[in-house]
This record gives C-alpha cells, sequence and structure tokens, in this order.
C-alpha cells in the first residue's frame, strides 16, 4: 500500500473481554466488555512492565474489568497508575484500581474543554466526560516517570480532549497513544470537549518522534506508527477539502454538509460527524477561509469568507 492510499484500518482484534494477552515482552493488555460504533470491541487496558508494574488507562466503570486487570497482575505490585484522558470508557476504572492496588495516579489533569462554551450551544457534547477525575500527580508534556524496568515520557496529545496524553517508551520505540490514534477508525474530535486545531498540531507532534509501534485505547497495536499518522493527516485535509467542495457551492448547515460528505455512515454515528464537521470549521473560521454569523457552533451556517 502507498503512502498515498486512504488510512489502512485494521478491525482484525480477536482479543476476548478479560483475557490477558502478552502483545510484546513488557506489554500485556487486557480488554473491557464495553462494545459500541464508539470504542469498537472496547476499551483496552495495558499492563507495563514485569513483577512492578504500571496500568495504562483502568477503563470504563466496570467491576468486571477491574477484577480482570487485578487477577491479571497477581503476586505482582502495581506501582502506578496512568490515564491518557477522562473519557468515561478510560478513567472512572481508576478509583478501583487505586483503592485495590495503593498505587498513585499519573495523568494531565482533571477534565476540561478545549475552549469556553458560547452562549448558544445548547447541545452537552461532554456527556461522556468523567469529570469525577482528580489525579494524584500532573504531569505535562516532556515529563518521564520511571519504574522497574521501563520508562515513560508524556507526550502532549490535545485534540481528542484538551487532557490528552500519550505515553511514550522511547527506549522500545512504542507509544502509548490512547484514543488519538487508532488503528481501527478515525478518533471523535467534538468541540467543546475537543479541538481540530490542537489534534492536527498532535498528529505532527506524533509524526516527528521516533517511536514506530503504537498500542491505542481501542483496538489493535498499529505498525508504522509515523506512517498512520502521515494518513490520517491526509484523511483529515481530505475532509476539510470535502467541506470547502461544499461550501463552494453555497451556504449550508451542518446536517447537509454530513449527508454530502459521510455516504453511508451508520446512522449511530451521525451526530458525532456533525461535530467531527463542526471541529473542521472551527479551525476554517479561525483561519479566515470559513465565515458564519456569530460564534462557530453545531446549529450555524457557513460559508466561504469573502
Amino acid at each position: 500500500m502507498s503512502d498515498n492510499d486512504d488510512v489502512p484500518f485494521n478491525r482484525n482484534f480477536p482479543l476476548k473481554a478479560g483475557a490477558v494477552e502478552e502483545v510484546r515482552p513488557g506489554v500485556r493488555r487486557v480488554l473491557c466488555n464495553n462494545p459500541s460504533p464508539f470504542t469498537f470491541t472496547g476499551t483496552v487496558s495495558y499492563i507495563i512492565g514485569q513483577g512492578n508494574v504500571a496500568i495504562i488507562d483502568p477503563g470504563p466503570d466496570d467491576q468486571a474489568h477491574a477484577a480482570a486487570l487485578l487477577d491479571a497482575v497477581r503476586g505482582e505490585t502495581v506501582s502506578h497508575i496512568f490515564v491518557t484522558h477522562t473519557h468515561r470508557d478510560h478513567s472512572p476504572n481508576t478509583a478501583r484500581i487505586k483503592q485495590a492496588t495503593g498505587a498513585p495516579v499519573y495523568a494531565e489533569g482533571p477534565h476540561r474543554a478545549s475552549r469556553p462554551r458560547f452562549e448558544s450551544e445548547k447541545h452537552n457534547p461532554e456527556s461522556g466526560s468523567d469529570r469525577d477525575f482528580v489525579p494524584d500527580i500532573r504531569i505535562a508534556h516532556g515529563d518521564v516517570v520511571e519504574g522497574a524496568g521501563w520508562r515513560l515520557e508524556a507526550v502532549a496529545t490535545p485534540g481528542h480532549t484538551a487532557n490528552h496524553l500519550a505515553f511514550a517508551w522511547p527506549e522500545r520505540k512504542f507509544n502509548f497513544v490512547g484514543d488519538h490514534v487508532m488503528g481501527w477508525s478515525t478518533s471523535i474530535v467534538a468541540p467543546p470537549d475537543g479541538s481540530m486545531i490542537d489534534y492536527m498540531e498532535s498528529l505532527d507532534r506524533l509524526a516527528a518522534r521516533e517511536e514506530d509501534l503504537y498500542f491505542s485505547g481501542h483496538g489493535p497495536e498499529i505498525p508504522e506508527g509515523q506512517r498512520f499518522v502521515r494518513f490520517l493527516i491526509r484523511h483529515r485535509k481530505a475532509r476539510e477539502a470535502s467541506i470547502l467542495h461544499r461550501l463552494a457551492k453555497g451556504e449550508t448547515d451542518i446536517p447537509t454538509m454530513v449527508r454530502a460528505i459521510y455516504i453511508g455512515i451508520d446512522p449511530r454515528l451521525t451526530t458525532a460527524a456533525g461535530y467531527s464537521v463542526l471541529a473542521h470549521l472551527e479551525d476554517l473560521v479561525a483561519r479566515g477561509v470559513v465565515a458564519t454569523d456569530g460564534d462557530p457552533v453545531i446549529g450555524g451556517t457557513y460559508r466561504m469568507a469573502g
């Protein structure tokens, strides 16, 4: 497959919920039984190291998944818990794992939106956010946390959420990328929770790094990570071009653009697609390419600027 083709998604992920799989030496994964159009087969939690271990993304508020994770590390010591971001399918189970292990929790910070909510915004796209989460130790881009036989570096990857972090293991050329990059589908970027401007900058940041094997919050691992990120960048730019192509025909609203751009979309994802289009439009309005009356919101109408 050449770099000019569309994103080479891989939906082959036979891992069963609750099972423990050593996907690489020093990296185990456990799948939560929370499949959906947004989570694919479910949330993947990772166990790093051997003997003294770290857990990345304990998952949703799910007793069975917490039990499976604790069973996977029976006889070992959990020294660290890392959380990539504060959506309800990634962080709520943290409290159970911390209570059982006593391990401190590392993350960028509590949930926050990428921008203030506009007065005219009625819908609350943040219903999926975990507003109760507070880390024990706040970490920022470039911070390094070391454990027994592993070393993780925080990589700021805002976009899907404002507080999204990836955790790179530079010596192994691994990167635990949360929901910023997924092998089975594109990530949802829904303002004001998410920001397309931030998302694209974060893709560039990942592409410039050395890590080439990505472990995602949903779905299979992603080989040739930087190449896959370049696919995603081109995909997002093609989506932007589709929006501009539609706007070149005249002023229109977001539902009309979704129907024109997302042919054959799962109806359950139509609302999310609308917010993804809005994320692109926010970026285009900020750059002066597209105009709208008032703030760029989901119910607005949009036209080419000038």
